[in-house]
């Protein structure tokens, strides 16, 4: 078992870093799971020393930006270490941004040198990043435009990336070996990672995070006792988000495991045969994908009148739950310890039944500017609900303000290791980020109970205050809404003073139950009536509206609510 304390928190994160690739120099690294190409660490650990001498040729020097932009691989992974592990910052930048939106963060960043995939190569105008110097393909880890440095330079470039004799493993003939693995002397106080957000308020803002605010994460996460070396995991998240970069990143690295990255939208025939091949034994995940799950192969279970006969009786149903709680085991690969589920509230249906059947779940909170992560608890002490307790180097508290009921929820402050510096260059958005006394606002609305499980109610931002004075939380009545089996998700706004749910139907539900449009919309609206009986006076919706397009969602699977608020 590892033998973590906070107090190997503080740890040196690339002296870390650098140990791991030491130790764990002949095991695998990562995987591309459609080619199968596999960088054990000493191979990744190759390409990183290359990457560093071009980042020396090319006069990068320490806290120099270097911007990464493309479909999730085994080199987007090593570039990303080789950037932090050489002294550079790392501006990862997610490959679903708007093309002019990504333009403006890589101009923004400062980044001197940008890797992109070949696909993006073509939407992204170098004319609107006049400060990037060095383009190269993520693919090759080649140099594909040189600017703003002499030709001769430019071929000194060429030729050291294209130099690959230089490098070559052992077992190639050459003499790397772990003794060649020596990274930068870097402090965790320094800034290493800039990570834009790609929040539902449609503005992007550049989030600090330190060594030690990454150290907060991955470090944290040893101390688990969930992940180990030679341990596999699947990578189905986007890396350039902070939670899957945390999870499925740095701890691994960190640790010495084997990551297999998907790279590609893991829809629900993927993503069970990625599951069944590379049989993950720790699964970082979003509640979408538990939830698909849930509605299309447990709840129409649940409903034949055999087994609600069963389940009635208690011998029976424990024999039932233990009978999906193995095909569930079974179908995420039957080899994982912990579900951890983050990024988004789970549905409390199905938190609630996940828990009942004991299968091993839990949720956790955090967000980018903290790196992410602000709570956790193990799945054994998991209370259904809740999103865990806070870690053992981080504080929270439920702020209320002056005159309100302290008994309703308030907004989630925080402070502690993991909490950022700030925003790049944007000091207005810093102004607002933290209190006068030093804790930083979520944003996120909730309660915590007296065992200090940490429950959310929704985002402050989104509350509705009705014309009565009773605050109105649009996302618990979604959850109510989305357990319908004919809908796939909703989003509950205020038109005209009145509440309103816009509606995308489950058009494979509607086709498995044989239904034609009209019967679908028609169940659909005789639901408004059931699921009214089950909120308060004040919360009740008037109408439900068809939305013919599924809702545009940032990369963690969030809607961006402010497209249809008006």
């Amino acid at each position: 078992m590892n033998k973590y304390s906070d107090n190997d928190l503080y740890r040196n994160l690339i002296k870390e870093i650098e140990l791991s690739f030491k130790e764990s120099f002949g095991l695998p690294a990562f995987t591309d799971y459609d080619t199968n190409e596999t960088f054990t660490y000493g191979q990744a650990a190759q390409e990183i020393a290359r990457l560093h001498a071009l980042f020396r040729q090319a006069d990068i020097k320490a806290g120099d930006k270097v911007a990464l932009m493309g479909a999730d691989c085994a080199r987007w992974c090593i570039v990303f270490i080789a950037t932090i592990t050489y002294g550079a910052v790392i501006v990862p930048i997610l490959q679903d941004f708007n093309p002019q939106d990504a333009e403006r963060i890589i101009d923004h960043s400062d980044a001197r040198i940008l890797f992109l995939d070949k696909k993006l190569q073509e939407k992204i105008s170098m004319d609107n990043c006049p400060q990037v110097e060095i383009l190269m393909e993520i693919e090759s880890l080649d140099i594909v435009s040189v600017a703003s440095i002499r030709v001769a330079e430019e071929v000194a470039l060429r030729n050291s990336i294209a130099n690959r004799n230089a490098w070559k493993l052992a077992s190639e003939g050459g003499n790397f070996s772990p003794d060649n693995i020596c990274f930068a002397q870097r402090e965790n106080s320094e800034i290493m990672y800039i990570n834009y957000t790609s929040g539902t308020t449609g503005v992007s803002k550049g989030v600090l995070l330190t060594g030690q605010n990454i150290a907060g994460n991955a470090l944290y996460a040893h101390k688990l006792d969930l992940m180990y070396r030679g341990h596999r995991e699947l990578c189905f998240l986007p890396l350039a988000h902070a939670y899957s970069c945390a999870f499925n990143l740095i701890t691994p690295v960190t640790l010495g495991a084997h990551v297999t990255i998907l790279g590609k939208v893991p829809s629900p025939r993927v993503i069970m045969a990625a599951f069944n091949k590379v049989r993950p034994q720790l699964i970082i995940t979003v509640p979408l994908i538990l939830e698909k799950i849930y509605k299309q192969a447990i709840a129409p279970k649940l409903e034949e009148p055999l087994i609600k006969v069963l389940t009635h009786l208690p011998l029976l149903r424990r024999i039932v739950y233990r009978s999906i709680r193995k095909k569930l085991v079974t179908a995420l690969g039957g080899e994982f310890c912990e579900v951890i589920v983050g990024g988004a509230a789970l549905s409390d249906k199905v938190g609630k039944f996940l828990k009942k059947i004991d299968f091993p779940i839990t949720v956790g909170y955090g967000m980018t500017e903290c790196g992410p992560l602000i709570s956790y608890e193990n799945h054994k002490k998991w209370v259904a609900g809740s999103c865990g307790k806070p870690l053992s180097v981080m504080q929270v508290r439920i702020a209320h303000a002056d005159g309100a009921d302290p008994h309703q929820p308030g907004e989630i402050q925080v402070r502690g290791m993991n909490v950022c510096q700030g925003y790049y260059k944007n000091p207005e958005a810093n102004a607002q980020l933290f209190t006068e006394d030093g804790w930083m606002h979520t944003g996120d609305l909730g309660t915590m109970d007296r065992h200090n499980n940490l429950f959310i109610r929704g985002r402050s931002k989104t509350m509705i205050l009705s014309s009565n004075g009773q605050n109105i939380y649009p996302e618990e009545i979604e959850t109510k809404i989305n357990n319908f089996s004919l809908i796939a998700e909703s989003l509950v706004v205020r038109r005209a003073e009145r509440l309103v749910a816009l509606i995308v139907p489950d058009q494979e539900a509607a086709q498995r139950d044989g239904l034609s449009e009209e019967e679908m919309w028609q169940r659909i609206e005789g639901f408004r009536s059931h699921l009214n009986d089950q909120v308060a006076s004040y919360e009740k919706i008037t109408r439900f509206i068809h939305q013919e397009e599924p809702f545009v969602k940032t990369p963690k699977r969030s809607i961006k609510r402010f497209l249809y608020e008006s």
